[in-house]
């Protein structure tokens, strides 16, 4: 019925999706809602199963934000061979490895910058040399 209501083709159905959002700047709370379109019937996608996929999709899009937002992913050049799949890696597990170091309240971004500024603690961290002082053997024995 949706089909011939919308002329739009493929259209299962319709959802609206109220989100509360806090605003950590300004410790404002906002309602917001969102309207989607699926191909996939009610018979296929209940309710529960579209706001798992939405809420799945919105996890997948916060760690390419992250991508884009700490190494500018999007405004790469490299174009060719295996040389954009590589350096997505890189970044990938560069931000793996970054979620290991130090508190898990502090951004990406933060820790890039203070590690940016101490190599000696990115040596440290990935325990690359004999006396390293925050991992030393004596520390974690």
């Amino acid at each position: 019925m949706l089909n011939d209501y919308l002329d739009f083709p493929h259209v299962g159905q319709v959802f609206m999706i109220d989100r509360e959002v806090f605003h950590k700047k300004s410790g404002a709370n906002t309602i917001e809602t969102v309207v989607g379109v699926t191909s996939r019937p009610p018979e296929q996608a209940n309710p529960q199963r579209v706001l798992a996929t939405n809420r799945g999709h919105w996890a997948v899009e916060s760690f390419h934000y992250m991508l884009d937002w700490n190494f500018n992913e999007d405004r790469s050049r490299i174009r060719t061979g295996h040389g954009p799949e590589n350096i997505t890696r890189l970044r990938r597990f560069a931000i793996g490895v970054l979620k290991g170091y130090g508190r898990a309240n502090v951004s990406i971004a933060e820790k890039m910058r203070s590690l940016n500024r101490n190599i000696r603690s990115v040596f440290d961290y990935l325990r690359m040399t004999k006396n390293s002082t925050r991992f030393s053997a004596s520390a974690s024995s």
